[in-house]
């Protein structure tokens, strides 16, 4: 049987979440959102909207975090063969 390149899709439903905000850090998204605007000249009208790729960003960054995705991702080293004794080379 042919083996189709493409696997399975992965589930990407949105997953909404609800939760509360120090209200500085609240502060501190809404002066960001006024100075991106200021900057690429385009309104930001909810703040809110920037938590996303904020966290998309800073995830993508951590190269700590990546590091442990591609460990979580990678396939387990295959057993030994069945009757197989290891090997002693001498190092």
């Amino acid at each position: 049987m042919t083996k189709l390149k493409l696997g399975t899709i992965p589930d990407d439903t949105p997953v909404k979440l609800s939760l509360a905000l120090p209200a500085a850090l609240y502060r501190d998204l809404i002066a960001y959102a006024e100075a991106l605007s200021r900057e690429s000249g385009a309104p930001v009208t909810d703040p809110a909207r920037l938590i996303v790729p904020m966290i998309a960003h800073f995830m993508a960054g951590d190269r700590a975090f990546a590091a442990l995705r591609r460990a979580a991702h990678s396939p387990p080293p295959a057993p030994p063969a069945r009757g197989s004794a290891p090997s002693h080379e001498p190092g």
